[in-house]
């Protein structure tokens, strides 16, 4: 894994939601997104989210990595059944992130986000990069049947421009 082009699709995603949130007027954030039930300000966050959950999914590779393979496999069948309470929440968690928070406080958590996950990357090593484990695959598009650190770590920034593409801000492209 090129570490380097991990932290550099890190940046560019926070460079990218800085001018996205600067650029909107606040009619622009109310506006409804393309293809999602979001408007922009709460698909934003939503955006956002994927980055946030990503301390808990790379602590989650590693407890199930030590675990005999079926234990990830079964884990991961559990969750794909439990798929439309996971919509739900993701749906009602993005909705209110993107309506409670300010512009600022998303921003300030974007960044710290980002600045936590330079670090950790940073701190894993090689080994530590192909430990992994068997995912939801209904719950996002990008998660495959078995996923490593490695794999996990450009997730979010996968995550980030796919969802970009659905704003409908003038500075989104």
């Amino acid at each position: 894994m090129d570490k380097q082009a991990v932290h550099d699709d890190m940046e560019r995603a926070r460079v990218s939601f800085h001018r996205l949130l600067n650029a909107a007027t606040d009619a622009d954030l109310r506006k409804p997104s393309n293809g999602t039930r979001w408007n922009n300000r709460q698909l934003l966050f939503h955006m956002l989210l994927g980055y946030l959950i990503i301390r808990a999914l790379v602590t989650l590779a590693k407890v199930f990595d030590r675990r005999p393979s079926g234990a990830g496999r079964g884990f991961a069948r559990a969750l794909n059944a439990a798929t439309t309470p996971f919509d739900l929440v993701n749906y009602a968690g993005s909705y209110l992130g993107g309506t409670a928070l300010t512009r600022k406080q998303m921003a300030s958590r974007f960044d710290r986000v980002i600045a936590a996950l330079h670090r950790r990357l940073d701190a894993e090593t090689e080994a530590d990069l192909v430990r992994g484990m068997h995912y939801p695959t209904r719950w996002d598009p990008f998660f495959q049947e078995f996923m490593t650190l490695a794999n996990i770590y450009r997730f979010p920034t996968q995550h980030f421009d796919f969802h970009m593409r659905q704003l409908t801000l003038d500075d989104a492209s």
